[in-house]
């Protein structure tokens, strides 16, 4: 009797324990007669911003209300700040703020962050059916060294090429050449030289001073990516490898053009010169198609009303169909079980196709899950027909290409700088080079001896 008793009561403080222990028989998470406040950092500004803020409004009085869950938005000016910003914090400086439950952060300054336990795996919240839903290659780009997502994507963007069509249809109609010529780099750098030699002949009394047709947003972007087409690698143990037949494919591609007229050596954004009618194409990141309007205005202010092409990243003649990833993603930090189960519903309910297209529809960033890849392109497109070419040509990249993720190392950022600035530079001197060079020997013998000792130089960067 006396056992059974003590059964009894065992039983019952059991039950009693199980009933007030958070996290026993089921997962800790919000609870709307509890709700759990999260703060949000986001660095975007402009119309951005207003969706952004819009969908958090939208959240907060749907799925928020329905399991407790409160988003409190700040908008840190400039992603640079608001890295730097997260660095404080990793770093435990002295007046560093304190981190936010999510913010947008790149991969970079998300080691940094892991580095210091501050911040949440994110598998463990997200099923391998809910995983499946999103591009393989975005969720790869967000898992650290110890094989852990932390960062979660939401919107990347790739490179694309721009074409002017207007001026491009204006050369093509005298000359012969085809779009098809503008699929591989070499290509491009054929029409560039035929493009500056048929400016040139306009102005007969004038010579050289044919016009520019290219130019990339980031040579260290495409030489990256040109190296993996090929097979090869830029970087080894973490420097520059510039001696690799591979690269002499990426610099005879780059140089001919540059030095002879075709290619545009600018310290700046490509979009500048295109709305000038100063190049005919450009490769640059997809989110910047909000700087290619419908008019041109030429550098005697005339203007001129003009299309554009939006086409796949170009590929070195013979290798593989590959485009970079870029962009950040979304870091929750390690806080409670209760926060980290709310981020990551808001960050599933915010990655849905539906809300996905909502915040990428007007940007030129790129969406995260296969469904809104392939169901809800056309349904929500933007009215914006730069923005819609673009979108069309997003679900070819993403149906054809691979993408290339660059590596996370601490000097990463300044080798990319400093290449761009190297070789900058050096295709400057050539070029002046060249054309007084022009004055005694053949335009063979000049290009010869310039582009040698541009690239002897140009390998002797420290």
């Amino acid at each position: 009797m006396f056992k059974r008793r003590k059964r009894a009561v065992c039983l019952a403080l059991c039950l009693s324990l199980i009933a007030v222990l958070p996290g026993c028989g089921q997962k800790t998470g919000p609870d709307p007669k509890h709700p759990v406040t999260l703060e949000v950092w986001h660095n975007f500004g402009g119309q951005m911003q207003a969706t952004m803020d819009g969908l958090v409004d939208t959240f907060n009085l749907t799925v928020g209300k329905e399991k407790g869950i409160v988003l409190n938005v700040t908008s840190v000016s400039g992603s640079a700040a608001l890295q730097e910003k997260l660095t404080m914090i990793a770093n435990g400086d002295p007046g560093a703020p304190e981190m936010p439950d999510l913010t947008t952060c790149y991969p970079a300054t998300a080691v940094l962050l892991q580095e210091k336990d501050l911040l949440a795996p994110l598998d463990e919240q997200f099923t391998q059916e809910e995983l499946s839903l999103y591009l393989p290659r975005f969720l790869e780009e967000g898992r650290l060294s110890d094989g852990k997502l932390y960062v979660f994507p939401f919107a990347k963007s790739t490179e694309v090429l721009f074409v002017n069509q207007t001026l491009f249809d204006r050369f093509a109609s005298e000359t012969g050449v085809t779009m098809n010529s503008l699929s591989t780099f070499e290509g491009i750098a054929k029409a560039a030289l035929r493009y500056y030699e048929w400016t040139d002949a306009q102005t007969p009394d004038l010579p050289n001073d044919g016009k520019d047709f290219y130019t990339a947003d980031s040579a260290f972007n495409l030489a990256q990516v040109g190296m993996r087409q090929m097979g090869g690698s830029l970087l080894k143990n973490e420097s520059l490898d510039l001696s690799s037949p591979e690269f002499q494919r990426i610099w005879d591609a780059i140089c001919e053009p540059a030095v002879k007229g075709g290619y545009a050596l600018y310290d700046g954004y490509s979009s500048d010169l295109s709305k000038t009618g100063e190049i005919v194409c450009s490769t640059g990141s997809t989110a910047g198609i909000l700087f290619y309007g419908t008019e041109i205005t030429y550098p005697d202010n005339t203007t001129e009303r003009v299309e554009y092409s939006v086409l796949p990243f170009p590929v070195f003649q013979g290798g593989q169909k590959i485009a970079i990833q870029r962009g950040s993603g979304i870091v929750a930090a390690k806080t409670t079980p209760e926060k980290e189960r709310a981020a990551a519903i808001f960050l599933k309910w915010f990655t849905a196709p539906e809300q996905n297209m909502k915040f990428i529809a007007s940007t030129g960033y790129l969406p995260v899950t296969n469904e809104a890849f392939e169901n809800s392109m056309e349904q929500e497109i933007a009215d914006n027909e730069n923005i819609q070419k673009l979108f069309r040509t997003a679900v070819e990249v993403h149906a054809a290409y691979d993408f290339y993720i660059p590596p996370v190392f601490d000097g990463f950022n300044s080798l990319s700088s400093s290449y761009g600035k190297d070789l900058l530079t050096c295709l400057q001197r050539a070029r002046e080079q060249y054309l007084a060079l022009l004055e005694t020997e053949s335009p063979e013998d000049a290009y010869s001896r310039v582009s040698r000792e541009a690239l002897e130089a140009f390998r002797q960067q420290p």
